[in-house]
């Protein structure tokens, strides 16, 4: 099975597609002692798809403001916020800057450079098109998915505490999570 890589034969009209974050989750999952996992979001995001002719020439670029973390835990969310994690005072903003879409045998991959408290490596993402649909405002809008996963100490994240039957507190592999809802480029 292939994928389309032609924009049009997608329903996708080239331009710059803004992310609608009413409609749209930036998500993160991390395994806790060992035994459970522990989801949280940002809530303050933005982004665009410049959508190609050829789907495999599309950029993507996505700000988030690191203090919009939330993980339904106040006294949790201020320590995500300090040097141990985010340093938001340091590094108010996650960035996402895409380097390349390729297809997969199903679905396609999003390769980008993503900075997060001061360190910017290149990131892979598995990325899924969930398809093209019209809004009852009458605006056109489309729909993807990515997940990935990422190493905390990569981004020089490395807070952690051994547990007294081994392992450690947090896990070092960070799960990604995204759901985007694009709005089509006016004419």
């Amino acid at each position: 099975m292939s994928v389309p890589t032609s924009a049009s034969s997608m329903g996708l009209k080239p331009g710059i597609w803004t992310v609608d974050p009413v409609h749209s989750t930036v998500e993160f999952l991390v395994k806790h002692l060992v035994v459970s996992k522990v989801r949280g979001r940002f809530t303050d995001f933005s982004g665009s798809i410049e959508v190609g002719e050829d789907i495999l020439d599309s950029k993507v670029i996505a700000n988030i403001a690191a203090n919009s973390i939330f993980t339904g835990q106040e006294m949790r969310d201020n320590h995500l916020r300090t040097g141990d994690f985010l340093d938001i005072e340091k590094y108010p903003t996650i960035t996402f800057t895409s380097t390349a879409v390729t297809p997969t045998s199903d679905s396609y991959k999003l390769t980008g450079d993503l900075t997060m408290h001061g360190v910017s490596k290149a990131v892979e993402l598995d990325l899924e098109f969930n398809g093209v649909s019209k809004s009852p405002q009458g605006d056109v809008r489309a729909g993807f998915s990515a997940k990935g996963v990422i190493s905390r100490k990569d981004f020089q994240m490395e807070f952690n505490a051994p547990l007294d039957g081994g392992g450690m507190m947090l896990s070092d592999k960070l799960n990604i999570e995204i759901e985007i809802e694009a709005v089509e480029p006016a004419e």
